[in-house]
């Protein structure tokens, strides 16, 4: 057996079954029922965790530095023992539901008035491919509970998810546990934020009956700001009608942050006509109509997810995703992106991230003692 306090041998006899015992072989060991693996939980435990917060040969160094470990330990040792965690929590979770909800009409009424709404924050990142392949999608997102305190509740103001959109079977279910977790009831107010982007708006509809789902004013101030600053290179072309398409894109911006979005777009089309004159013979002019049209498409994809921004933020509700962008960066950049020139599979990708996931939302532990009831990390 593998353990923090090194290998430690366990005698493993070959027994006899009974002759009345006709099923099964003639021999067995018992210590092969008795254990799940040649690992102890403990360090299974320190290499799980570890190794979703830093690169797998870095976990096989520390562990030698400070355990008397095997001196067979290694980063490969390190990942499977990592992916058959992953596997386990994956195979737990149940499969992807039809009905997330059941019940009667008069189920919902008898429910209790939940405390308040919930914030669902969804976005996504990109991850190097194996292979030379090219990069691949890894969706990340954030449920926080704003009417909750980490110091009065036990239950955490905010959790992380993550999984890779091409891979993942069960990403409804897997956000579902999510919110579960977090006390949310069926009769809760539940509100998605996101980019718009497809991906991330398919997992968001028909997840929950009283969801409401926006898109975040970060993302379209973003495309608004590189919009003016296309505009600064046309002015200096022409400057009067530069200054004037600037003016105009400041208005624009000032009519989506109050939720008129039909006339912003009216804005737009007849800026897109004004361009049309010029885009022939003007670079900026064409760059900028280019794009132009492009935040045009964005917008009428989405209208029906864009409030108004202006009322919100006066009732003090989320218009951002700011929240995501972080949780993008600690989910998956932090493990995947920066400073790390390692190449992913979808599938070591995912399950990497359902560990992380467990890690950062300090989950882990209670895994391990739901399999191992006797478990302790700080016993480790």
């Amino acid at each position: 057996m593998k353990t923090v306090f090194g290998p430690v041998e366990v005698p493993n006899p070959r027994w006899h079954r009974c002759p009345c015992q006709s099923i099964g072989p003639s021999t067995f060991r018992p210590i092969t029922s008795w254990l799940a693996g040649r690992t102890s939980p403990e360090l299974l435990y320190l290499e799980t965790k570890w190794a979703s917060l830093i690169p797998y040969a870095k976990v096989a160094e520390l562990l030698k530095d400070v355990l008397p470990v095997a001196d067979t330990l290694n980063q490969e040792t390190v990942r499977n023992h990592l992916h058959a965690v992953a596997n386990r929590i994956e195979r737990e979770m149940g499969e992807e539901p039809v009905r997330l909800f059941e019940g009667s009409d008069q189920d919902w009424e008898e429910q209790p008035l939940p405390d308040g709404p919930m914030t669902v924050g969804i976005d996504g990142g990109f991850v190097r491919a194996a292979h030379k392949e090219g990069w691949f999608e890894v969706i990340a997102g954030k449920s926080v509970v704003a009417f909750r305190r980490e110091e009065t509740d036990e239950t955490p103001s905010a959790k992380c998810v993550g999984f890779v959109q091409t891979y993942d079977e069960k990403p409804r279910r897997r956000l579902w546990e999510l919110l579960k977790s977090q006390g949310m009831q069926e009769n809760q107010q539940v509100v998605f934020l996101s980019d718009g982007g497809d991906t991330v708006r398919q997992l968001q509809e028909y997840l929950h009956p009283c969801s409401e789902h926006l898109i975040d004013w970060f993302h379209i101030t973003m495309r608004l700001t590189v919009l003016r600053q296309q505009a600064k290179g046309l002015q200096a072309e022409r400057p009067q009608f530069g200054q004037e398409i600037s003016k105009q894109l400041e208005s624009v911006k000032h009519l989506h942050w109050h939720g008129n979005t039909e006339e912003a777009l009216e804005r737009i089309g007849g800026l897109n006509i004004e361009l049309d004159l010029l885009r022939a013979f003007s670079p900026a002019a064409d760059k900028l109509g280019k794009n132009l049209g492009e935040f045009e498409t964005y917008i009428r994809n989405n209208i029906d997810f864009i409030p108004n921004f202006g009322e919100r933020y006066r009732q003090g509700e989320t218009i951002s995703t700011a929240f995501v962008e972080s949780t993008i960066n600690q989910v998956v950049s932090k493990r995947f992106v920066k400073k790390q020139q390692m190449q992913w599979t979808p599938r070591g990708a995912h399950l990497l991230l359902q560990a992380r996931a467990k890690v950062l939302n300090d989950d882990l532990e209670d895994v391990f003692r739901g399999w191992y009831p006797q478990f302790h990390a700080q016993a480790a």
